[in-house]
């Protein structure tokens, strides 16, 4: 492997979920040369690819499909908030949810939902009011221990600094 291989290799291990753009900037490759290594770590089993809608994300081969799900969930601001405000508080109503991450009521129902749909959070019916609880707790405090364990020496606040760079 070349050191180009190998520093991208490097940059997608410690950066699971990392897009191809972020990548260029770590880099410092342009498009194409960036292109041509990303192709061939890939074809090679070095790093997966998880392609979506409009974009596409770069994992090591170790992470699970679950995994992948979490970490691109906890890669964006407002289902990451939602995301710690459960980790906080589990069983939260919508209405507190609102106010812990300060978006629109529209904004945030929006991203439950998504995070529901990608089974990290389940709805709960207590005295008939929907509360919000954590599915994947599990998995996610096994990936904040592989890949940022200072975070659990840190209190909630310093979580979102450092799911910032996942």
């Amino acid at each position: 492997m070349t050191n180009r291989d190998l520093q991208i290799q490097q940059i997608i291990e410690q950066n699971p979920g990392i897009q191809f753009r972020e990548i260029m900037r770590s880099s410092g490759l342009k498009n194409g040369v960036l292109s041509h290594y990303l192709g061939k770590l890939e074809k090679n089993g070095i790093i997966k690819a998880n392609r979506g809608p409009r974009q596409v994300r770069f994992y090591p081969p170790q992470i699970t499909e679950p995994e992948s799900i979490i970490i691109k969930a906890l890669r964006k601001q407002t289902p990451r908030d939602l995301l710690l405000a459960l980790i906080e508080n589990d069983g939260s109503e919508f209405s507190e949810l609102v106010k812990a991450v300060k978006k629109s009521p529209s904004t945030v129902s929006l991203y439950l939902s998504q995070l529901v749909d990608d089974e990290l959070v389940e709805i709960k019916f207590v005295h008939l009011k929907k509360r919000y609880h954590i599915k994947a707790r599990d998995i996610i405090d096994k990936l904040i221990e592989d890949y940022r364990p200072s975070i659990l020496e840190k209190s909630t606040s310093g979580f979102e600094d450092i799911f910032n760079s996942f």
